[in-house]
């Protein structure tokens, strides 16, 4: 591991004016993702800000039912009317990683974790997002865990988080402090799709400092289910999600969201099976059309062709049991 300078500011103030100070700082907290990258020479920072002292741990309800996560809260969170209002959210972080990692992980990290994809931590083999211009190895190798969706010729990876999933089903905002102040970002502008810049997964500015996650009340939070399919049955990522959340009026969808997880290099919104939804009786037929709908503008390629139907199957499954809650 090589050397490198390490910063702990005692505020946000004096952290973003390190980061902004020095574009190729890195932040670290928990240090479950990064830590491991630096072991494996994928990443080599000469400097660190290490954030973990800044107090951005505290989950906050605003008077108007508006849910305020800071950056640094753990990936366990203790917070019995988070389960009530937004079970959605405590579904996807129960379903990552092990408990230990859900203790140290933070809520900042979640979000801005690398891609799992083998040719990106494999340091000797080409990959345009650790090495922009060099290629991308799996597009001409393995390819059965990459994306169906949003892809493109420099890159195919997935993001791997699923609390981004939970937060993108729920329109929900990444709060981010910089040099020009306090900026919300909706969840589906935070990540970005590979296009030609792989190697810029976010939208954040230079200096910007992911300070936690708001989600505003929303109708449709109480009613909603995350489900994840993977290799294993615990400490795997997803080869597909599904977060969905449903509000019924009169017995009819007022109100549906559908954000697919393990098929893009963001948390995917799966727009079309939301608008299947609307306006109809919440039953078999109508979650059969949605799922049907949720692959809509699906591009897969010859080894992950296989995720076409599971995206159906997972669909199926986390509206039908939502149904059934």
């Amino acid at each position: 591991m090589r050397t490198f300078a390490l910063d702990r500011p005692a505020t946000v103030a004096e952290a973003v004016g390190l980061l902004a100070g020095d574009p190729a700082a890195q932040v670290i907290a928990g240090g479950t993702d990064l830590v491991t990258l630096m072991r494996d020479g994928v990443s080599a920072p000469a400097r660190l800000v290490d954030i973990s002292g800044l107090g951005l741990d505290r989950i906050e309800w605003l008077p108007d039912g508006t849910l305020r996560i800071g950056a640094l809260c753990d990936n366990a969170p203790a917070d019995q009317r988070l389960r009530t209002e937004f079970p959605v959210v405590v579904e996807a972080l129960r379903s990552g990683a092990s408990p230990q990692i859900r203790n140290m992980a933070t809520v900042g990290g979640n979000l801005l974790q690398q891609p799992r994809c083998p040719y990106f931590r494999l340091p000797e083999f080409a990959c345009n997002r650790r090495n922009p211009g060099s290629g991308c190895a799996s597009i001409a190798g393995d390819s059965a865990k990459q994306a169906i969706f949003g892809a493109s010729d420099a890159c195919v990876a997935v993001h791997p988080s699923d609390l981004a999933v939970a937060l993108q089903a729920l329109e929900a905002f990444v709060l981010a402090q910089g040099p020009a102040g306090v900026r919300r970002i909706p969840m589906d502008e935070f990540h970005r799709l590979p296009a030609t810049t792989p190697h810029i997964g976010h939208s954040l500015r230079p200096g910007e400092l992911v300070i936690g996650v708001e989600i505003p009340p929303r109708h449709h939070g109480r009613r909603s289910h995350y489900v994840k399919f993977r290799d294993r049955a615990s400490f795997a990522f997803a080869l597909v999600s599904a977060a969905v959340a449903v509000d019924l009026r009169g017995g009819k969808v007022a109100v549906a969201r559908v954000a697919l997880g393990g098929v893009a290099a963001k948390p995917w919104r799966a727009l079309d099976a939301e608008r299947v939804l609307a306006g109809r009786p919440f039953g078999q037929a109508a979650i059969d059309a949605a799922a049907a709908a949720a692959v809509n503008g699906a591009v897969p390629r010859p080894d992950n062709a296989y995720k076409v139907e599971l995206v159906r199957r997972v669909v199926r499954r986390a509206l039908t049991e939502l149904g059934e809650s």
